[in-house]
């Protein structure tokens, strides 16, 4: 069953007039530059699980230490990106996405010379965990979904999506063709300077003009999540992301390590996770398109439990190169497309308003679950020498995710509210 996005009123008419004075010529400039911004911060941000490895063996950390810098990392990413949701909201996302890059400067290149694990954490996991959720898909789909028309809002978000796929794609090879043969600190210091060009590309992205203007009461925001907060879809949604981020970091950050444990040359690693975000790209256009026609939140369930089964069969299959990339093309089909569909439902229910903040909030859950995902897969090895336990977490998770989506009910709230009585 399909639920039309474009039922309004009350506040809804607000929205509508706003899509409505944006040209098509402005929101397709604005996504265009979204993407651009999406390539680097996705694909900057994928890299660190061939880190791991060289960074561990050079300053004596276990992985546990590097494993709990990039969970910070997730969870700062989740947090940051609530409150610079909001920002982006009130102000629009220019001087979001600013300050966004300006933090990833910093952390990449403090991240270059850390001489301890706290120093890590620091860097990589406080610095660069702000920095992502103020230049990421929460700020840039934020700004795409109160400009591009509902109908087509979840095509757009897929596009976007899409467009970080790809970025990881391009990011992971030149990564590890860079540690070969520059080293590792060297390649942070290649991307703080990538990621600087985000200060430039930000410019590209002020169509989204604040919904009531800089003067706009907190209290309206606080509002807003009141409303969220007391609707029991909200916190299913939550939780469905939370296991979002557990499956997808955790592979991301520790299935090169996983790869190297069985035998397997590094570039392997590389490429494996690379080819994630190549199929990324086909997986992203394809949820983006078809939450177009079909129930978003069965989508959602589908996917989840797709790749309980794809991890199930990758484990009990034997692990050959061939294995591998099939693995990776299977997991990059199903990896991000959650995020448009995702998106697009918090914007169906809850409106565009405050979709930096709702959708900001709903991603902290993501974030927990990534936070749980990359520390738990290092503790798990550093205390029985093996991932198994953390590959049975990872498939039992996806079931979980597949659940809690079907009580969500996907009527915007305005429709659900009953008529006033006549007379």
């Amino acid at each position: 069953m399909r639920v039309p996005e474009d039922h309004r009123s009350g506040g809804r008419a607000a929205e509508a007039a706003q899509v409505a004075g944006s040209t098509g010529r402005e929101w397709i400039a604005v996504l265009l530059f979204g993407c651009a911004i999406l390539v680097i911060s996705t694909g900057a941000r994928s890299s660190f699980g061939l880190f791991m490895p060289e960074m561990v063996q050079a300053r004596g950390w276990s992985r546990e230490t590097f494993s709990l810098a990039i969970a910070l990392q997730n969870l700062m990413w989740g947090l940051g990106g609530s409150f610079l949701g909001a920002m982006a909201d009130r102000h629009g996302s220019l001087r979001t996405l600013l300050l966004g890059a300006l933090l990833y400067v910093a952390g990449f290149l403090g991240m270059a010379w850390a001489p301890s694990g706290l120093a890590l954490s620091m860097t990589a996991g406080l610095l660069i965990g702000v920095a992502i959720g103020g230049t990421s898909f929460g700020i840039i789909l934020a700004a795409l979904g109160k400009i591009v028309p509902p109908e087509k809002r979840s095509l757009a978000f897929g596009i976007g999506v899409a467009a970080g796929s790809f970025g990881q794609f391009l990011f992971l090879p030149l990564t590890g063709a860079l540690l070969s043969s520059i080293g590792w600190q060297a390649t942070l210091l290649v991307h703080a300077a990538l990621v600087a060009a985000l200060l430039l590309l930000a410019f590209g992205v002020r169509g989204d003009v604040p919904q009531s203007g800089s003067a706009q009461p907190g209290g309206v925001m606080v509002q807003a999540m009141r409303a969220a907060l007391a609707d029991r879809s909200f916190h299913l949604l939550f939780w469905g992301y939370f296991v979002c981020g557990l499956q997808i970091v955790f592979l991301q950050l520790h299935l090169p390590a996983y790869l190297l444990d069985k035998g397997m040359p590094a570039q392997i690693g590389a490429t494996a996770v690379a080819l994630i975000g190549l199929f990324n790209v086909i997986g992203a256009l394809s949820a983006g398109a078809l939450g177009q026609r079909l129930s978003k939140k069965w989508l959602l369930a589908a996917i989840y439990l797709a790749r309980s089964a794809v991890i199930s069969l990758f484990l009990v299959a034997p692990l050959t190169p061939w294995s591998v990339y099939l693995f990776s093309a299977a997991t990059g089909l199903l990896w991000l497309s959650t995020v448009p569909l995702t998106n697009a439902l918090v914007g169906q229910i809850w409106g565009v308003r405050h979709l930096g903040l709702l959708g900001g909030v709903v991603f902290l859950g993501h974030q927990l679950g990534s936070f749980l995902g990359a520390w738990l897969g290092g503790r798990i090895f550093d205390t029985t020498g093996s991932y198994d336990w953390a590959w049975a977490a990872v498939i039992g998770f996806g079931v979980f995710a597949a659940l809690v989506h079907a009580p969500i009910d996907q009527r915007p709230l305005d429709m659900r509210r009953p008529a006033p009585a006549a007379g």
